[in-house]
């Protein structure tokens, strides 16, 4: 099958260069069609398998006694709870990472490039304000957790 294939290209370059285009044909196949769905069916069975378990014990913690039914919720309201300290601890991540980037390209293209009248330093600017907005919201508007 290779002779074949190498036989249809006439010059020396381009027979050099069919195990490579052979070679990133195959990868991205496999990458699209394998690979990518594969990954998401096993997350979504992870997740699935998660929530089920989670259903199944506070089920059981109801039926055991009176006090079941209190300590199902309190167990829901802190799971909550935590789910948003995580999304909160992620917002204030992100928002350091782009002012650090910001700060960064802006002394990047300022060395690079200098500071005449067409540098384009202040670009760095975009990603450091929003890191800066990011941060504002985390500390000053979003509501805060009981």
């Amino acid at each position: 099958m290779m002779h074949l294939a190498i036989s249809l290209f006439s010059s020396s370059e381009q027979v050099s260069n069919m195990g490579l285009w052979l070679f990133l044909s195959v990868g991205a196949v496999s990458l699209f069609v394998v690979f990518i769905p594969l990954v998401s069916w096993i997350s979504s069975r992870k997740e699935e398998r998660e929530a089920f378990y989670k259903a199944e014990t506070l089920r059981r913690i109801t039926e055991s006694t009176g006090e079941g039914a209190k300590f199902a919720m309190e167990l829901l309201r802190e799971e909550a709870r935590r789910a948003r300290i995580q999304s909160r601890e992620g917002v204030k991540i992100g928002g350091l990472i782009n002012l650090g980037v910001g700060l960064a390209l802006v002394i990047f293209l300022r060395v690079l490039l200098g500071s005449g009248a067409g540098s384009p330093f202040l670009c760095g600017l975009i990603p450091g304000l929003i890191g800066v907005a990011m941060l504002v919201y985390v500390y000053l508007l979003a509501a805060p957790i009981e």
